[in-house]
């Protein structure tokens, strides 16, 4: 059971994650309007990269570091959250720097430096938790998902520091650029987002007494494909044939370990939403409905007409983003975080979810009628508009989420 005084800065730093999370999503509006209207004095390419890189740093590490931070809380005696506090600020001011300095610089000196303290920050982080996850006495599945999130996380920071590399030498390489951009990419939300969910994820597994033994294969499946499952956005690149099986054995590896679990969730279900309220299931439902699209589409994705099609047309790309980062990581976070009282909400919190919801499900529609639309060379009158309209509500119902926040003391 974690301290009062843990449980307190676990909420505090849970909002702060979720007003992060108001200001993509209103930088995600601006966008949008660009898009269907006219605002000359914006620059979209250097708004979309304060966008993305303070949605990674700002709404999704803050919360995820939030949330194994309150892990450690339940399962420890001492006070977890002031000898996180200075990593916590640390990476709240990198994200803050990137996302002032992006929109006015673009990659520029400032940006970089704030995006490369963020990578420092990260390594601190994954020492000290490591060394903090070995100091608990029992020994959790949630520990190899935590500790394997870590090393993805370092692993991903390679594709920036190569990018790097290639712009201090004038390296001008198309192939290599995207191929390093989507390195990062792949080992953010396939490594560190989604292996720090799962760990979050198997300490409920645990608790509804779904056997160890099962839990163990699922996180090996998952594992060991995520490194050759980076090629899956790499099949655009001349790979060898032997290099293509690995990917395609890689693909339904996870989508098995995937299967796996969900079939004792299924068993355990009436253990498993114990105690856990309607809304708050059907978050984690969506969500897991989510991640099963999301796998469906990366072993379809190996079908090499399919893959042209998906990295061919910049909506499906955008979409399938969004698909992982909201659909699944997002919502996941958010009905975790429920669960655990770390965000409570009244009537309008409440309401304001169902919004978001609304928003994230149509913005996904939009985008694979866009897509779809393209590839027939059929233009779609008002789509940018619509897109537009799933941008303000997904940040209407964040507005009505954080307005409907209230506190309490309560964790479980």
């Amino acid at each position: 059971m974690a301290s009062p005084e843990d449980n307190i800065a676990a909420q505090k730093w849970m909002r702060i994650a979720l007003i992060n999370l108001l200001i993509v999503a209103s930088l995600g509006v601006i966008m949008r309007y660009k898009i269907a209207y006219s605002l000359p004095f914006i620059e979209q390419e250097n708004f979309l990269h304060a966008h993305s890189h303070f949605a990674f740093s700002g709404w999704i590490t803050q919360a995820l570091m939030t949330l194994m931070i309150a892990y450690l809380a339940r399962h420890s005696k001492e006070n977890i959250f002031k000898k996180y506090k200075w990593l916590l600020l640390a990476n709240l001011i990198s994200a803050y720097g990137m996302l002032l300095s992006f929109p006015w610089e673009g990659y520029g000196i400032i940006s970089i430096i704030f995006s490369t303290l963020t990578i420092f920050v990260s390594y601190v982080f994954a020492f000290i938790f490591w060394k903090d996850l070995n100091k608990l006495q029992i020994k959790k599945v949630s520990h190899y998902w935590f500790k394997a999130a870590l090393v993805f996380n370092i692993f991903s920071s390679l594709g920036p520091f190569f990018l790097s590399y290639m712009m201090a030498n004038n390296i001008s390489h198309p192939n290599w650029y995207l191929a390093s951009t989507y390195y990062f990419l792949h080992f953010q939300y396939n490594g560190w987002f989604f292996f720090g969910c799962m760990g979050l994820l198997s300490e409920h597994l645990n608790n509804s007494g779904i056997p160890f033994s099962i839990q163990k294969k699922g996180f090996w499946l998952f594992a060991v494909a995520c490194i050759p499952a980076y090629f899956l956005s790499a099949l655009w690149l001349p790979i060898p044939l032997w290099i293509y099986i690995i990917v395609v054995l890689a693909a339904l590896s996870q989508l098995l370990g995937w299967v796996i679990l969900v079939k004792q969730m299924l068993i355990k279900k009436s253990i498993f939403f114990n105690e856990i309220n309607i809304q708050t299931r059907w978050i984690f439902i969506l969500s897991g409905i989510a991640l099963s699209i999301k796998l469906l589409l990366q072993a379809a994705s190996t079908i090499p007409s399919l893959s042209k099609f998906a990295f061919g047309f910049r909506p499906v790309v955008i979409g399938y983003l969004h698909l992982v980062l909201l659909g699944v990581i997002t919502l996941f976070i958010i009905a975790y975080s429920k669960i655990e009282n770390l965000i409570c909400t009244n009537r309008t919190g409440n309401a304001g979810i169902v919004i978001f919801i609304i928003g994230i499900i149509l913005n996904e529609l939009f985008l694979l009628i866009q897509g779809s639309s393209y590839m027939i060379f059929i233009g779609v009158p008002y789509i940018n508009q619509l897109l537009l309209v799933a941008a303000l509500c997904m940040f209407s119902g964040l507005t009505m989420l954080i307005s409907g926040l209230k506190k309490t003391n309560l964790v479980h």
